[in-house]
């Protein structure tokens, strides 16, 4: 089994309560997180990898216990060893391209230098051919551009598995279309496992080997999108 997820979380905000109660399990190389807006994907999504902490449950990831509240156990982020892609990619607006690349491999807080060559980071700028714009920071970029920099960043690292935030969200159709057929390829190619979290139905068509339904802080189904 690839995860083992049951999470709960209460979230305050504008005076208003939201309580996130979500379980599921999946053995699926890919996996999507499928629901509206506000449904509580992103926040699943950040506990799964260990960027926010539920605050009762369990997360387990092939077989490895990453969160047990009655255990005491919450691995790090990086020690879960999950390559995250947010929906706004996050990229460092001061760091060039190749630099936001190996800012993945460096330990603390340190910037890798702009003179700083690596194997891994050459290997990925060619892979998502951005040698070109290697150089040219965030803001220089197109949005496919820069969402190829925060997927080399997430994979330079050799993740276990690949967890992404509405990748998709901010481009127009055109570019939705080819990117994900370069994603879908890639993820084939890696056979690297793969979480996505979307609201859009062609995301789940695209991906989906089981799809998990969620709204309003719960799970209403999941299904091969394809039965």
């Amino acid at each position: 089994m690839k995860w083992q997820v049951q999470v709960q979380r209460r979230l305050g905000h504008a005076g208003s309560l939201f309580e996130l109660d979500i379980a599921f399990q999946s053995d699926a190389q890919r996996l999507v997180l499928f629901g509206p807006s506000g449904a509580g994907k992103t926040q699943t999504l950040m506990m799964m990898a260990g960027l926010n902490t539920p605050s009762q449950g369990r997360v387990v990831f092939q077989d490895q216990v990453v969160f047990d509240s009655q255990q005491s156990i919450n691995l790090a982020a990086r020690q879960r060893g999950l390559g995250y892609v947010f929906q706004d990619y996050a990229l460092f607006p001061h760091l060039t391209v190749r630099q936001n690349i190996g800012f993945a491999l460096k330990q603390g807080l340190q910037n890798p230098s702009q003179a700083h060559e690596d194997s891994s980071v050459a290997h990925w700028t060619q892979v998502f051919q951005l040698q070109a714009v290697s150089e040219l920071y965030p803001e220089q970029l197109s949005g496919g551009q820069r969402q190829r920099t925060a997927l080399a960043r997430a994979l330079v690292a050799k993740p276990r598995a690949l967890l992404l935030d509405e990748p998709f969200a901010a481009m127009d159709r055109p570019l939705r279309q080819r990117l994900r057929e370069e994603l879908l390829q890639l993820q084939t190619e890696l056979a690297l496992p793969m979480v996505l979290i979307t609201h859009d139905e062609e995301d789940v068509q695209a991906f989906a080997q089981q799809v998990i339904q969620v709204d309003k802080g719960r799970v209403l189904s999941d299904a091969n999108p394809y039965d």
